[in-house]
């Protein structure tokens, strides 16, 4: 068995050449660490599967994004409608946070396919944020507080959740002149068809909360996101 663990670079020969040109393949995962594991035999489930066709000798080339970030389609639909977010921006952040890697892990510990910091997953309620169901629940969910807490502009809740609403707040409600931060916004926007307009307007939001009145269960409907209980966006344009 041959295991190949690489980590920048995908470009060189893993197998040695055959003897005569044959079919082979490659077998594709992520460990826990966010390490591609490429090898000729399957070493775990669920593994992706590449075939070389009559190749003697097989090189690598980067997976397709596209056939991977289909399989989160219905978890994206499901919380950014929840949640009152729109599905492609969800799946923009998390083409250029983690390219659709479940396992993917930052230099500064950020995890999963919307890379959570740990703080950040703990305060979400997010025990594993390899998860991907637990880590789309609670990206989405932290992508809605900063776009409440930025009045819905999109660029600053993107600001935010790359440099953290802080830097956001002390630039004077800005992008902050990271380099970083404003090349993350811009590859955002660009995905989502925005790039060129101008700054989002509010967005209006309708929460709904259920009071118990007498035993009764009475719906309350307001603009204004309740500080705290169970509520449900209801509508978000």
């Amino acid at each position: 068995m041959r295991i190949c663990r690489l980590v920048l670079s995908l470009g060189l020969p893993l197998l040695p050449a055959l003897a005569q040109p044959a079919d082979a393949q490659i077998f594709a995962a992520r460990d826990a660490n966010g390490v591609l594991i490429l090898s000729d035999t399957p070493v775990a489930e669920g593994m992706e599967v590449y075939k070389v066709a009559e190749r003697a000798q097989v090189a690598t080339t980067r997976p397709v994004v596209a056939a991977r970030a289909s399989r989160y389609d219905d978890l994206i639909d499901h919380y950014a409608s929840r949640h009152g977010v729109r599905p492609d921006l969800v799946r923009a952040v998390i083409q250029v946070e983690s390219a659709f890697n479940p396992y993917a892990r930052s230099h500064k510990g950020a995890m999963g396919l919307m890379q959570l910091m740990p703080a950040t997953a703990r305060d979400l309620g997010v025990t594993d944020p390899y998860d991907a169901e637990e880590n789309i629940a609670g990206g989405v969910t932290y992508l809605r507080s900063l776009l409440d807490r930025f009045s819905g502009n999109e660029e600053l809740a993107l600001a935010a959740y790359n440099a953290g609403p802080g830097a956001v707040e002390r630039y004077g409600q800005r992008i902050p002149p990271y380099r970083e931060t404003r090349d993350y916004v811009r590859k955002i926007r660009r995905r989502t068809g925005q790039l060129e307009q101008a700054p989002v307007a509010q967005v209006a939001v309708i929460y709904k909360i259920v009071e118990v009145v007498d035993g009764v269960a009475v719906p309350r409907y307001s603009n204004v996101r309740p500080e705290s209980g169970t509520y449900e966006v209801v509508r978000a344009r």
